[in-house]
């Protein structure tokens, strides 16, 4: 057995790039299901016991995802929907090891791209279909994964693919020519919160920030459009994985008709990523909002604004 660590001995209790050793590939052989899992329930559960330990491989949380056969009895009442954005709706916080959540897309809705905050992503297909397109790192934006892989000399990599290798290679030097300055990884600017999540209204905005080089100084944003690496159609019970060493994403439900419901797992958690313009590559840092929380919709402070209004 080699000494480096795939991503399948991933430690899912760590950040991504806390992985030591840790290659950067999918997961994309079949994964043996030890046994069915009936229920949502249970399979909270079964995560709980799993994420009690000090080390959780993500091929084991994976596993435990595709054990489970979706059964609507078992996730209607956490499926919260809006006509005007997509919702999310949390199922159980994992005692802060991990979180689980359902989202709930109407037709046509979609998510901005985005990263994850150098966490693990599990997503499981409840109902309908979603695409997931995947797209490569801007240039002049460095995710922590990457920064530790060009850091650390002994970190050694083996690609399933000529592509992923090119793919990895060609970052690695960009990140050498484009960041020089490892703190250089977050621009400033901020984004109308209506247009965050593509209509979908899932983020609050920040402030941005900007690097530092000997003195404060706002880094200059070179405009550069995203630029897609791969799309990917999951249908019902399907689990796909991604972290930030694998790019961005962003989901959508391409049926103007049919409405889709998905099961996601974060571990660690994280209550903010990075959102990309999709034309320029440029990153804000938003803040990220549950609809509701163990089945129970969660009252906005201009909902409450809104009745307090009409009371008086």
């Amino acid at each position: 057995m080699e000494a480096a660590m795939d991503i399948e001995n991933a430690n899912c209790k760590l950040r991504v790039s806390q992985c030591t050793d840790m290659e950067i590939l999918p997961i994309e052989r079949p994964i043996k299901v030890d046994r069915e899992i009936d229920g949502l329930e249970k399979l909270v559960a079964e995560l709980h016991r799993v994420f009690s330990h000090d080390h959780v491989n993500v091929q084991d949380v994976q596993k435990l995802m595709t054990g489970y056969t979706s059964d609507p009895k078992h996730w209607k009442k956490y499926a919260k929907f809006d006509r005007f954005r997509y919702t999310r709706n949390l199922v159980d916080a994992g005692n802060g090891a991990f979180n689980i959540m359902i989202l709930c897309w109407a037709g046509g809705h979609a998510s901005a791209i985005h990263d994850h905050a150098d966490s693990h992503c599990f997503m499981k297909m409840l109902s309908g279909s979603l695409e997931e397109v995947r797209y490569d790192w801007p240039d002049n934006v460095q995710p922590e994964v990457l920064k530790k892989l060009k850091s650390t000399t002994k970190a050694r990599r083996r690609c399933c693919s000529e592509s992923e290798d090119k793919y990895l290679s060609s970052k690695m030097n960009a990140l050498d020519m484009n960041c020089q300055n490892d703190s250089c990884h977050n621009f400033g600017g901020s984004i109308d919160n209506d247009h965050a999540e593509n209509g979908n209204g899932n983020v609050e905005k920040e402030n941005g920030s900007h690097c530092k080089n000997g003195e404060d100084r706002h880094e200059v944003y070179e405009a550069q459009n995203m630029v897609e690496i791969g799309r990917t159609r999951l249908e019902v019970n399907d689990v796909c994985y991604i972290n930030d060493a694998l790019g961005l994403h962003r989901m959508e439900n391409p049926s103007h008709v049919d409405a889709a419901v998905s099961l996601h797992l974060y571990c660690p958690p994280f209550d903010s990523c990075r959102v990309f313009d999709a034309s320029t590559g440029k990153p804000t840092q938003v803040s990220v909002t549950f609809t509701s929380k163990y089945g129970k919709r969660i009252k906005r402070m201009d909902e409450v604004i809104e009745v307090a209004d009409s009371q008086q």
